[in-house]
């Protein structure tokens, strides 16, 4: 799945909280696994493209992206469960999972990375009293976040390199040919941030300072 990026628009859903944005897609998912219905699926559907479309006023190409990048992911799975369940339930799957897919990206176009990771961070705030460290999960979020598309980007330019060599190959030697240098550079990115975070000290432990007698 990709991740919408960041869509500054001043509109009330970029106004509202993060915290309230990411509660609706919580309930959202549990409604849609709660009342397993095409009915309430296509409600769902409708509602989230009002709101992305609507009110957010997102452009068309920012849900599209999602909705074609899942394209082949979701045309297996409706294929699977037409052939070991039946056609209704196949549809009826793609219909839920493509909604959550298209709120998510509705929400993550429509909140900074930094307001999110405030969020995490507060909700990962108990586990300062089993020694862990809600930073360090925020940081989590945010690199996820960021690198995600950045991956996105480095495929599409190999993808880009091999079709200016005479067109991109197609079958095993495609997934060989796109996969081997892509992982490569992400090995190697991967290498350069962990260097980078060691420099500046992301690992330490705070240390503590004794109290005043």
């Amino acid at each position: 799945m990709t991740l919408a990026l960041y869509v500054p628009v001043g509109s009330p859903v970029h106004r509202l909280p993060a915290g309230v944005k990411l509660l609706c897609l919580a309930v959202l998912a549990v409604l849609l696994f709660a009342r397993p219905t095409p009915t309430v699926a296509g409600a769902a559907l409708v509602g989230t493209l009002v709101v992305g479309l609507g009110v957010a006023r997102l452009p068309v190409a920012v849900l599209a992206r999602q909705a074609w990048a899942l394209r082949w992911f979701l045309l297996v799975l409706f294929v699977v469960h037409a052939l070991t369940t039946d056609v209704a339930t196949g549809a009826h799957t793609v219909l839920r999972l493509l909604t959550l897919v298209l709120a998510a990206a509705v929400v993550t176009a429509t909140t900074r990375v930094s307001e999110m990771v405030r969020v995490v961070e507060r909700l990962c705030a108990p586990l300062r009293l089993v020694g862990g460290r809600p930073e360090r999960v925020g940081l989590l979020i945010a690199m996820a976040l960021r690198f995600i598309p950045v991956l996105i980007e480095r495929a599409d330019r190999i993808r880009a390199a091999q079709a200016a060599r005479g067109g991109p190959p197609r079958g095993v030697r495609a997934l060989r040919t796109t996969v081997a240098p892509l992982l490569v550079q992400l090995l190697q990115m991967a290498h350069d941030v962990s260097e980078a975070l060691d420099a500046r000290g992301a690992d330490d432990t705070p240390v503590r300072r004794p109290g005043r007698a």
